[in-house]
C-alpha cells in the first residue's frame, strides 16, 4: 500500500513533483499549486492511499525534492 501525503495551501509551485512523478501529480491551471490526484482532502491534507505501490520511487524522489516538503510518501 502506497499512501501520499500533500499539504496543498502552502505549495509554492516549483514543479518538481510533478516532473519526478506525473503520475500521482499535476499543476493546477487555475492556481498554479500542485495537486495529488485521485487524493481525498481533509482539514487541509490531501491523501492517496493506492495498492498499487509501483510508483514509490519516484514519488519518494518527489517528496525529497520539494523545498518546502510538504510531501509525505510511505510504502506499507
Amino acid at each position: 500500500m502506497l499512501i501520499i501525503t500533500l499539504q496543498r495551501n502552502k505549495c509554492i509551485g516549483c514543479n518538481y513533483c510533478t516532473e519526478l512523478s506525473p503520475i500521482h501529480f499535476r499543476m493546477s491551471k487555475t492556481d498554479g499549486k500542485s495537486v495529488l490526484l485521485h487524493s481525498v482532502e481533509k482539514k487541509g491534507f490531501f491523501t492517496l492511499k493506492t495498492p498499487n505501490d509501483h510508483d514509490y520511487e519516484n514519488s519518494k524522489k518527489a517528496s525529497k525534492a520539494c523545498p518546502i516538503k510538504i510531501i509525505k510518501v510511505t510504502k506499507k
